[in-house]
């Protein structure tokens, strides 16, 4: 199932590019992309959170979710949805550091050159 945000994120995101999503199983990541000519060309993980992207920063994502993005061994990308617009990267160009928040290894990352940003 598909909440609104992460369809939002998605749609956002492809509609800017030209291409199409499918959603996969909730044991793996969230979407595959393909291009205008529905070849596979990435895959996604979409994270909600729940500010503007004005004042997003830091942003997080559990280190199994990108540990499964990297396992597909093609390109990929982390989209975070935003109130205002999505901000996406892609893991091998972004670097943050590794915690424990909430009982949870997570990714957090500062604003970067990485990072692109498109309002919905």
């Amino acid at each position: 199932m598909i909440s609104e945000k992460e369809k939002k994120a998605i749609s956002t995101f492809v509609n800017t590019f030209g291409g199409s999503y499918q959603k996969l199983d909730p044991l793996d990541v969230d979407f595959k992309i393909f291009d205008d000519s529905n070849k596979l060309i990435a895959y996604a993980e979409v994270v909600i959170h729940p500010r503007n992207v004005r004042n997003a920063y830091p942003l997080s994502i559990p280190v199994t979710k990108i540990s499964k993005l990297l396992d597909k061994r093609i390109t990929s990308v982390i989209i975070w949805h935003c109130d205002d617009g999505i901000i996406y990267g892609k893991p091998r160009n972004i670097t943050g550091q590794i915690m424990f928040l909430s009982d949870d290894l997570m990714a957090v990352y500062e604003k970067q050159k990485g990072f692109k940003y498109v309002r919905h």
